[in-house]
């Protein structure tokens, strides 16, 4: 009996479409549905996905799914229209909206006889009887009711991790940050895993100097210039593929992602805080979203108070031998604005135009005092000399950021077309008087005026565009290509004066530096994508090239460089395997051409123990970088990811000492320039462990092990330092306590390690204030470990409101001690900056989600893909 009911069933389904043998495809495909999106109460819900998808037989699988027709976002009357639709078979709606519950409806156009089951629509067009199909369906109004987790006043959303692990990369979340409240990007650096900070505010990244970019754009701005409140993310690439930047060498990206809110409606915090020394910060942003604009806006200020203290113990073995010992204080007042204006304009549901605007102003005057023994040994005996340096000084500088956007999606899948305009701008001014007192005793027997007067100014551009094209039976298969075009133009001038008082100062010739120059670079990428089953590949190469021209304006004397095209390969492999684990394999070959500081041939003789000069004849290094590396996501949502990595260099841009003859005291110094050394490697290896103890507890570990040399035999009477096996570690640990309480927990660890190869961020006119040891001696940084501590407490409904209270190197062991030894001196110097400061800060949230205002998001990667995605 069954067997004749199905064989009914079957005569009757095909005798239905047999009524259609011959039907063109103008009439197979000529369906035209629409309607109207509503709130519960009526209202038209603009912004809404919708979704059409049709029912097909899959001959792989051979059961029956639903393939994506088309997809559209509702206009301001909630209106949704498909034309073109295939008028046979079962048709089904999906719609979404932030906000609201989503919600699906099936349709067919077959007679109800037929369609079984069919849903209640209105029907126009001709009459339609039994056995006949009407082409046109008008689906009414549709309401969608209210999610329940959109509250009235904040809006309530998943919680992002603190660090998000992936194998090409690590996003630190710094909004998950409490001990970095208050501070500026240094701060944050500190609690981001895989980066070194120094005592200076310098960062490392697996021992080598990153590029530091915000938003994925070079820039002119500090670490110290960024607030940290500013700041969402850190992105950390150790080994960036074809589609990046080739400049950097042997180390890899920072990329700074500031806040910005896409979220329905208004929203927005203001923060105030204090720290132990009386620094103050302050800050508010705003982000509105309706129809097609998306506006945001923040300001911030941030006073700092620094205060450092050092000392420098040297031997000098010249034909006479001097022994120098300074201690040093350091105070530093000063304060910086930083603006950030954002316009997101949807041109269309595929097209959005993006314009950012940056502005930071700062001024600081930063005052020392040295206090100098100096022992020479002469054939009579040892003649002893007392000195106080005293520097007072003010600096100022101005920031200014431009950035352009332009994202097209089309409607295949994944297909994007981007256009990018950066530029970036900074104006600076100092002016600093050294005032040395030589002591008779406890009588001023001699005074030396040293004044040194400089500006300048800095310009960065950078136009890009990209194009990615998703390929294949499943689009499994991506390619992307890209052009880049950038420049750099620095124009400065520093003069130095000497004099007994400030009435007869005399400007040096020897020490003026006035200098321009311009460097520009030209890239081209093209990058595939793929993957068999749970094998992907990621095969890249990137072009570039570069040329550079600089002038002394004082002297006319000018220099350049010109490099040709050079090809920069990459190569990702990984491997899923069972339990959600991973393996990964990468190539890369990057370049670090030498900076302006490096190349100018001008002598800094701001500090007699820092004297620098740069190398004109420099030549590119180029570094082969591998890594291999393992992911495991466990049940409990904690990661490990373990890495092994090797780095080698051609060409190592290194320090290098020579005699020389200083002009303001006429006596023999040494000289720290830059050379070309043979070649260098680096290897080690890293671990990074994200572990959920419990629901209250989660902590984060990081331990980098690693050790390097350079192959100096090309240069005279050098000798190669030996290598040294170091490691670096950091610990974070997260509590939350009740009545919304938490604690965070930070620590580092750096053990004994070689001076730094080349840390590429000194220059005339940063003469550092301590006699900070030359790289390019041998010697070693001693182990130094510190310890910050934050708790913060939520209050207010929703927890709108929070206060925190944080400090930094809780036992003062931050202490940066070095060693070093050359054919000129042996040194031993000591550094400690800030220690055991303390800082509370207040922020207050909120915001308001009107979900009638809901308009697609479109942040690079979204756009139709946002759309597709909801149809898997």
């Amino acid at each position: 009996m069954k067997k004749v009911l199905l064989l009914i069933a079957v005569i009757l389904t095909g005798h239905a479409y047999a009524q259609y043998p011959q039907m063109p495809a103008s009439i197979k495909n000529s369906g035209h549905i629409y309607g109207k999106i509503t709130d519960a109460d009526g209202k038209a819900l603009e912004g809404a996905s919708v979704l059409l998808l049709h029912q097909k037989f899959d001959a792989a699988t051979k059961k029956m799914k639903m393939e994506l027709v088309s997809g559209m976002i509702t206009k301001g009357n909630g209106d949704f229209d498909f034309s073109s639709v295939p008028v046979m078979g079962l048709l089904q709606i999906r719609i979404s909206n932030t906000g609201y519950k989503p919600t699906q409806q099936d349709i067919s156009f077959m007679p109800k006889k037929q369609a079984g089951a069919a849903p209640a629509a209105r029907t126009s067009g001709p009459p339609a009887g039994m056995g006949m199909m009407s082409f046109d369906k008008d689906l009414g109004n549709i309401k969608m009711q209210t999610d329940a987790t959109v509250l009235t006043t904040v809006t309530v959303t998943g919680a992002a991790p603190a660090l998000k692990l992936d194998i090409d990369k690590k996003v630190f979340n710094v909004e998950k940050n409490i001990v970095s409240a208050g501070g500026t990007a240094v701060d944050v650096m500190r609690n981001v895993p895989s980066v070194q900070v120094d005592v200076d505010g310098n960062v490392k990244l697996r021992d080598a100097t990153p590029q530091i970019y915000v938003d994925g754009r070079p820039t002119t701005l500090t670490l110290d210039q960024i607030p940290a409140d500013a700041i969402q993310s850190v992105e950390v690439i150790t080994n960036p593929s074809a589609k990046y930047d080739a400049s950097g060498g042997n180390a890899g990206i920072l990329n700074i992602v500031l806040k910005k809110n896409r979220t329905t409606g208004y929203n927005g915090n203001l923060s105030a805080g204090i720290d132990s020394r009386g620094g103050i910060n302050a800050g508010a942003n705003f982000n509105v979203r309706q129809n097609k604009i998306n506006f945001s806006a923040a300001g911030m200020l941030h006073q700092m108070r620094g205060s450092t203290t050092g000392t420098t113990d040297r031997l000098n073995l010249a034909d006479t031998q001097t022994h120098v010992y300074q201690s040093d204080v350091n105070k530093t007042n000063g304060a910086f604005l930083f603006g950030k204006l954002g316009l997101d304009y949807y041109v269309t549901n595929r097209a959005t135009i993006s314009l950012g605007l940056i502005k930071v102003h700062g001024k600081f005057q930063p005052n020392e005092t040295i206090n100098a023994q100096t022992d020479s040994l002469l054939p009579s005996g040892i003649k002893s000399a007392n000195s106080v340096r005293y520097t007072s000084g003010s600096r100022t500088f101005d920031a200014n950021g431009l950035q352009l956007d332009y994202v097209y999606n089309f409607p295949k899948e994944g297909e994007q077309l981007t256009a990018n305009g950066n530029y970036f701008s900074g104006n600076n001014t100092g002016n600093s008087l050294y005032t040395t007192n030589y002591l008779n005793g406890n009588t001023i027997g001699g005074t030396q005026l040293q004044q040194v007067t400089s500006d300048g100014k800095i310009n960065f551009l950078t136009l890009q565009t990209d194009y990615t094209l998703p390929f294949g039976k499943q689009k499994q298969s991506k390619l992307e290509t890209g052009l880049r075009a950038q420049q750099h133009q620095i124009v400065n001038n520093n003069d130095n004066f000497m004099g007994s008082n400030s009435s007869n100062l005399v400007k040096i010739p020897s020490g003026t530096n006035d200098y321009k120059s311009t460097d520009n670079v030209y890239a081209a990428y093209v990058s595939l994508k793929s993957s068999i089953k749970d094998f992907g590949y990621e095969v890249g190469v990137r072009a570039e090239s570069s040329n550079y021209n600089g002038q002394l304006t004082n002297t006319g004397e000018k220099f350049s460089n010109n490099y040709p095209v050079s090809l920069f390969p990459s190569l990702f492999l990984s491997q899923k395997l069972k339990n959600k684990q991973e393996v990964q394999f990468s190539y890369t070959r990057r370049i670090n051409r030498p900076n302006f500081f490096q190349l100018i041939p001008f002598t800094d003789y701001t500090d007699s123990l820092n004297i620098t000069r740069g190398n004109p004849n420099l030549v590119p290094e180029f570094t082969n970088s591998f890594e291999m590396s393992y992911s495991k996501t466990f049940k409990d949502g904690s990661n490990l990811l373990t890495s092994l990595y090797y780095k080698h260099s051609d060409n190592l841009i290194t320090r290098y000492l020579s005699p020389g003859t200083n002009p303001f005291t006429g006596k023999q110094d040494i000289i720290n320039t830059y050379i070309n050394a043979n070649s260098s490697y680096s290897y080690g290896a890293e671990v990074t462990s994200i572990n959920k103890l419990t629901k209250w507890w989660d902590i984060t570990t990081n331990v980098n092990v690693y050790e390097s040399k350079i192959n100096t035999s090309n240069i005279a009477a050098s000798a190669s330092q030996n290598a040294m096996l170091s490691w670096f570690g950091k610990f974070n640990s997260n509590f939350k306590l009740p009545k919304s309480f938490a604690i965070q927990l930070s620590a580092d660890y750096q053990s004994k390690t070689n001076l730094p190869i080349n840390n590429n961020q000194g220059g005339p006119g940063r003469g550092g204030p301590f006699g900070q040891a030359q790289s390019s001696s041998q010697g070693y940084i001693k182990s130094f470990w510190g310890t910050d501590i934050a708790v913060r407490k939520s209050f207010l409904k929703n927890n709108a409101a929070t206060v925190s209270v944080s400090m930094n190197d809780l036992f003062r062991t931050r202490t940066q001690d070095q060693y070093s030894v050359s054919p000129y001196f042996i040194q031993n110097y000591s550094r400690l900056n800030n220690p055991q400061m303390v800082r509370v800060n207040f922020t207050y949230h909120f915001g308001k989600m009107d979900a009638s205002l809901f308009k697609r998001q479109n942040n690079k990667a979204s756009g139709a893909s946002d759309v597709m995605q909801m149809a898997q």
